[in-house]
């Protein structure tokens, strides 16, 4: 239940809301709207040449006519920071250079299913190099150039149990029984799941049959070509009862020649996403011991490239590592880390140091930029990453040191720059056990200091995760109509250490409420927040957390929970990780504990709830499913609270943002029911000795 930090479901995480002043209707709206969700763009997936000389990445943007996301990939310059188109017919993504960045490998649809592509850089020509039933991921060129593996899922059969009666020709029968027999059927996103299993496929570069590499009942990870091309590693879990296993994976060795594979790891814990190192010697690899906690960070390990006993690389560094490459000298290796609410690429070294290279990319205030989760490396050193700033949705950096960071693209000014954008500033909070509660507010375009406005209390979800200054459309249009948002990183949250994640072990949800309400009373302390008015809301943990929060407290005038868990038990058993969330979350199987289970449940609360809360979530949501939801409207319903449900049709959990118009719409609800239990008259501004002051910027 993670919350992306920037995605482009989040650039669709808007809503439409009344401007707090008309514009004459011979000029241009200052406020944010809905509307101007069409006319954002977002940056992603960037692809540093091998020389470090270009840069490939995906941008996206909404379409209005379409109401859907498009995709297309440009290409930068990066001594002069042109840019130019390169693919923008159909939709494409995945640019992958070739080992001597000739050419360029790329997934686009044409109205089918997405093939593989592959571009010559020095004449433009493009060619289709797949003719494939399902869409290829995780592209990998081979050393020589002459290859690409990549993963496709494999159909099959799938269960079956008896027959129906042989239908005469022509009849127009209803459709066969679905027989499952899997412990994971569906999956958020991807609906109901069908039979098959991905596996690693190899295609020559110039196109034609390509070959099936890996077979068998399991689900294989992204490919990983050895230096000498013999063999290919993945991650993946190939265990008899790999079904029940919930974090187990290993590395696995692919011997081309026979078609042999060997597990080079057997951690109790789950290894993945291998790397090997450009002198072919070594395999980084990401994983973690299990412990059965419901959050443990992934840590760095090395191992000969043969298999052996992994180390960990730089124990000392209390994060959770996203993502690592290779530097050129095999010598060290560049990792993504969650930081204090945004994301870091440092270089670590074998040895164990670390040197942050993209914290903060320069500038100040609302366009400050802070890097992002993306990130690649070239052979030089040179770093691709994503970056985005309160202001600005993302674009793409690039950095060779500590000391020389540029943002190379800037996407969004034309579209923004006429716009009157929320103000951001920085709470010191403190927990009342003493703890720091890492807390930001969004303030209304325009606030005065020292005026009290209407707050949101808007809490992300996860819980494992991280909000930060970063660009929300909900925020914006949020602050536009008048309501101040305060958000936070209480306890549980990443970005701050394993211990700061441990904070929720086994008791979440209860033991984040003290933290919320102080990041709340900091706001009113502060003299932003008016204590008469004030809202909450979240979307998936944020959702839990909503509906406990009303269950312990009615100083919200209103809520809004959104995609929430209502009752453990149902939905350890109807979400699409049933191997997971109880033995890891829960601590045990429902049934074991029916009793705790139920004491951490919202639900358990309901008989102590009046505020007035409205529920939402997607219809076809599989990790908090929908059930969830209506459990906690009908139990509304009959409490006698004030209560509306908003379904979205057609969208998942981590898609409920993905349709603009429907984002816009949902959001808007949300301001309509807060709007409904706003009042106008602001409590006064009360100095109090030692309240936690804003710190602007």
């Amino acid at each position: 239940m993670r919350h992306a930090k920037l995605s482009l479901a989040l650039l669709a995480a808007s809503c439409f809301a009344a401007p707090v002043a008309a514009a004459p209707a011979d000029a241009p709206n200052p406020i944010f709207t809905g509307r101007d969700l069409f006319d954002l763009t977002a940056a992603s997936d960037p692809q540093i040449s091998p020389d470090g000389r270009q840069i490939a990445y995906v941008r996206r943007a909404n379409d209005i006519m379409t109401d859907r996301a498009v995709s297309s990939i440009w290409l930068i310059d990066v001594a002069t920071g042109a840019q130019r188109p390169l693919v923008t017919e159909g939709s494409a993504s995945s640019p992958r250079w070739s080992p001597d960045g000739r050419r360029l490998a790329y997934v686009k649809a044409d109205g089918g299913a997405p093939q593989l592509y592959v571009r010559w850089m020095d004449s433009g020509a493009s060619a289709k190099v797949t003719g494939l039933p399902d869409s290829p991921s995780a592209i990998s060129w081979s050393p020589t150039g002459r290859q690409i593996a990549y993963l496709m899922t494999v159909p099959d059969d799938g269960a079956h149990l008896g027959k129906a009666p042989d239908k005469p020709e022509g009849a127009k029968w209803a459709d066969p029984l679905q027989v499952i027999d899997k412990v994971t059927y569906r999956a958020d996103g991807a609906g109901y799941l069908k039979p098959g299993f991905d596996h690693i496929f190899v295609v020559d570069a110039l196109g034609g049959a390509p070959r099936q590499l890996t077979y068998g009942a399991y689900n294989d990870g992204d490919p990983e070509w050895s230096r000498d091309g013999r063999s290919i590693y993945f991650g993946g879990l190939r265990k008899p009862n790999w079904e029940l296993i919930a974090q187990d994976g290993e590395v696995y060795r692919l011997d081309l020649d026979n078609g042999a594979i060997t597990a080079l790891t057997s951690r109790n814990g789950p290894d993945h996403t291998p790397k090997v190192s450009p002198d072919g010697r070594w395999i980084a690899f990401l994983g973690h011991d299990d412990h059965k906690k419901g959050f443990e960070q992934d840590s760095i390990y090395i191992m000969p490239a043969s298999g052996g006993s992994p180390r960990q690389v730089a124990p000392g560094l209390d994060r959770g590592i996203q993502d690592l490459e290779w530097g050129g000298d095999s010598g060290s290796l560049y990792a993504a880390y969650e930081q204090d609410g945004s994301v870091t690429v440092s270089r670590i070294g074998l040895n164990g140091s670390v040197t942050p290279l993209t914290h903060n990319v320069g500038g100040g205030g609302l366009d400050r930029p802070y890097a992002g989760g993306e990130f690649t490396v070239a052979r030089n050193g040179a770093i691709a990453f994503t970056t985005d700033s309160p202001g600005r949705p993302s674009d793409i950096a690039v950095a060779s040191n500590p000391n020389n960071l540029r943002r190379l693209t800037d996407l969004n000014t034309t579209s923004l720059s006429a716009k009157s954008l929320a103000g951001i500033t920085t709470l010191n909070v403190r927990a009342p056990d003493g703890g720091t509660v890492p807390t930001w507010v969004m303030l209304p375009p325009g606030y005065t200091q020292g005026k009290r406005v209407p707050a949101i209390l808007e809490i992300h979800g996860g819980p494992y995760a991280s909000y930060g200054p970063h660009f929300s459309t909900d925020y914006q249009l949020y602050t536009a109509a008048g309501y101040a948002v305060i958000f936070t990183n209480p306890r549980g949250s990443t970005g701050y250490g394993q211990a700061f994640a441990d904070g929720i072990e086994k008791t979440y949800p209860a033991s984040d409420f003290d933290d919320l309400m102080a990041a709340v009373d900091g706001a009113v302390s502060a003299g932003i927040a008016d204590p008469n008015n004030l809202f909450v809301t979240g979307g998936s943990g944020g959702g839990i957390l909503t509906a406990w929060i009303v269950g312990k407290t009615n100083r919200f005038k209103a809520a809004a929970a959104q995609k929430p868990v209502i009752n453990w038990t149902s939905m350890a058993l109807t979400s699409d990780g049933p191997t997971f969330f109880g033995p890891y979350w829960l601590g045990y199987m429902p049934w074991e504990n029916a009793d705790k289970s139920w004491a951490r449940s919202p639900l358990s609360l309901i008989g102590n709830v009046t505020t007035p809360t409205l529920v939402v979530v997607g219809a076809e949501d599989y990790r908090t499913p929908v059930s969830e939801a209506e459990q906690f409207y009908t139990a509304l319903k009959l409490k006698g609270v004030p209560t509306m449900f908003v379904k979205v049709p057609g969208a998942s959990h981590g898609g409920i943002a993905a349709r603009p118009s429907q984002a816009a719409a949902k959001a808007s609800a949300i301001i309509a029911w807060f709007d409904r239990y706003r009042t106008n008259a602001a409590a006064p501004v009360a100095s109090a000795s030692g309240a936690s002051q804003p710190t602007a910027r």
